[in-house]
């Protein structure tokens, strides 16, 4: 799909506050809505646009305590990263997971409560994943940049 200055507007605007009307964010790229409403279902139907959601605050939801757990696995073949990816994704409590290169093959990052939760966790439900060989976690302290929107071209 072939995207241009307007629908860069577009995805700007929606990347920052998808919740604004048809009618609001025609205003803000200067579109009348039924062409707004267009692009956006293009967009959408391209797959430009994957998903609408709620950003919520961890801290808010008791959720203190952000951690990157680096993991390597005994074997990286087909069938132990595939078993690996599959069984990662079944915890709510892990919010992103990688493939990596490096020293480790898997970097994913946690939101946990606290200590006692991050333990439980590791214990129950990280360590019981056949084929993992080393797992390494660090505590982010600080939160310094944290964005949902992609740098889009000028």
């Amino acid at each position: 799909m072939k995207i241009d200055t307007i629908d860069l507007k577009i995805l700007n605007e929606l990347q920052n506050d998808s919740s604004h009307s048809n009618v609001e964010l025609a205003k803000r790229v200067h579109l009348s809505p039924s062409p707004c409403l267009m692009r956006v279902k293009a967009l959408k139907d391209k797959g430009v646009i994957r998903n609408y959601v709620a950003l919520a605050d961890p801290k808010s939801l008791g959720l203190g305590l952000n951690v990157f757990i680096s993991i390597s696995l005994k074997e990286q073949s087909k069938e132990a990263l595939a078993e690996f990816e599959q069984r990662i994704s079944e915890h709510d409590e892990v919010m992103e997971c990688y493939l990596m290169t490096g020293d480790s093959d898997y970097l994913i990052r946690v939101a946990v409560a606290d200590m006692a939760a991050l333990e439980k966790f590791i214990l129950e439900q990280l360590t019981p994943i056949s084929g993992i060989e080393k797992i390494r976690s660090s505590f982010a302290l600080k939160q310094v940049r944290y964005k949902t929107a992609l740098p889009l071209p000028k």
